[in-house]
């Protein structure tokens, strides 16, 4: 016990620092994905057959392979394949590499659940609202984006929490986020070596995080009960 007393304060750096590298990938995965996923689901959608069957075929693909794979076709494939590395050297070659695949990926997963939460809206409103003079833009933006919203919460929060947890397959193209460190020191690191008890803090900082999200998103919700 005295032992891991001593080692606290270089495992709790050791992981604050991984763990901004997770929120750095969390947050950017989410700013580029929700608005990339409603892109594509306009492009599934589209009138214009040989836009949506590419569109869909896409989104098949991305569905279809684990997320693991395609990180290391994103990062490894330019370089062994193209021979260009397009990424760079160091930690912040790794980092763009890995938010550009899992904002592919999501983006993907999200293009779904917003198609469903359109197509779910009545045609009936798209209907009056043309009645009305409303432009097709008009009557998304105006009568159909907050009510999709609403449908797609529930869905949408799953896909967030479980981007909470997937950051953690980054360390397979050697970004050093949280698990990254905490394993780290399993192997040996800054002195210490064989330690798995660092990786049950990992886990303490994945509950907290996910916890908070749950109810920021479950507050979002409540918020959007009036389109019940």
């Amino acid at each position: 016990m005295e032992l891991i007393m001593e080692q606290m304060p270089i495992v709790l750096r050791a992981l604050n620092v991984g763990f901004l590298q997770t929120l750095k990938l969390f947050f950017v995965t989410l700013v580029g994905a929700l608005p990339l996923g409603l892109v594509i689901a306009f492009g599934s959608m589209s009138r214009f057959k040989p836009l949506s069957f590419l569109t869909k075929v896409i989104v098949w693909i991305i569905r279809g392979t684990p997320l693991m794979i395609q990180l290391l076709i994103v990062y490894y494939f330019p370089g062994l394949v193209l021979k260009n590395n397009i990424w760079g050297g160091g930690e912040s070659g790794r980092f763009l590499a890995a938010a550009i695949g899992f904002i592919i990926n999501y983006a993907c997963y999200f293009s779904e659940i917003y198609r469903g939460g359109i197509q779910s809206i009545p045609v009936g409103q798209d209907e009056a609202g043309m009645v009305l003079g409303m432009t097709k833009s008009q009557i998304f933006f105006r009568v159909k984006l907050l009510q999709m919203v609403k449908r797609i919460v529930p869905p949408v929060s799953n896909e967030i929490i479980t981007l909470v947890k997937d950051t953690s397959l980054a360390r397979i193209i050697a970004l050093q986020e949280i698990i990254w460190a905490g394993q780290a020191f399993m192997k040996g690191s800054q002195g210490i070596s064989g330690a798995i008890w660092p990786l049950f803090f990992t886990a303490f900082y994945y509950l907290v995080w996910n916890g908070l999200v749950t109810v920021l998103l479950g507050r979002l919700e409540k918020k959007l009960d009036y389109f019940r």
